[in-house]
């Protein structure tokens, strides 16, 4: 019997992109090396037979290292990518901060931006422009509000995209480190408004390489490794197999042929 809590279900999905290892500099050269000989390409998993579930109301740590999938699972979670393989259920509306500037028309400003992204996600104009005024009060970028986009800074953007996505009130949000750019005490203001997410019942699902933001936030975790899904527990177990991973210890000195042991010879 499925859990009626489960809003996102992952079940046995593979990413698979196809790499061509020859990159022809031209429409002529493309040409010429389709009629003497086929392109190599190889297939690359990204994301290698994965399955996990998120219930409501859960704040959902992913770890990894670079390259282990992380980004990836997130889109096809997000419904940008449709999976080679397997299957991903969502029960309800999604807000994905997944890439910097996504869903950001450069040549817009930022006020102009904010109705776009509200439209994009279903909103009416009237909608948007009652939650206007909160959006700008909580992105603290001032008069750049009214500044085309492209002249933001990397921090600019992550205010102003973490506000309209966590004002619009979506089911799920999910985040792909889009925090590490913004200053501490604006992080600070974000996890809070997370918190808050959360007791109105809200889903997260949240990548990050700073480990204290999964043991303080998470109430579970998992680890990828190679586009593998290696553990799932909790985030100060999953935090100790991770640091593990990108730490290894040092052999143990009986293990070493050139160390001696202090005080063998006592």
């Amino acid at each position: 019997m499925l859990d009626s809590n489960i809003v996102v279900s992952v079940e046995n999905v593979t990413q698979r992109f196809r790499v061509i290892h020859e990159r022809p500099d031209s429409v002529r050269e493309l040409f010429a090396k389709f009629f003497r000989k086929p392109v190599r390409y190889s297939d690359f998993e990204a994301v290698s037979n994965v399955s996990f579930s998120v219930r409501s109301g859960e704040m959902i740590g992913i770890v990894g290292r670079n390259g282990s999938g992380k980004s990836t699972l997130l889109k096809v979670i997000a419904g940008i990518y449709k999976p080679t393989t397997g299957r991903v259920n969502v029960h309800g509306t999604i807000a994905p901060l997944i890439e910097l500037g996504a869903g950001m028309h450069s040549e817009l400003t930022g006020r102009e931006n904010i109705l776009l992204n509200g439209l994009l996600m279903g909103y009416s104009k009237q909608q948007m422009l009652k939650r206007e005024s909160k959006i700008v009060e909580f992105a603290e970028i001032g008069d750049f509000i009214d500044v085309p986009v492209k002249q933001y800074s990397s921090g600019m953007f992550m205010r102003l995209a973490f506000s309209v996505a966590t004002e619009v009130d979506p089911d799920i949000l999910i985040i792909d480190e889009i925090l590490a750019v913004g200053d501490m005490s604006f992080q600070q203001k974000c996890f809070e408004r997370l918190r808050e997410f959360r007791r109105a019942g809200k889903t997260i699902i949240f990548v990050t390489h700073v480990m204290s933001q999964v043991t303080e936030n998470c109430d579970r975790t998992i680890l990828l490794e190679k586009g593998r899904l290696i553990l799932e527990a909790v985030p100060e177990k999953v935090v100790e197999v991770y640091t593990g991973l990108v730490c290894p210890e040092v052999r143990a000195p009986d293990e070493r042929a050139d160390v001696v042991t202090v005080g063998s010879e006592l």
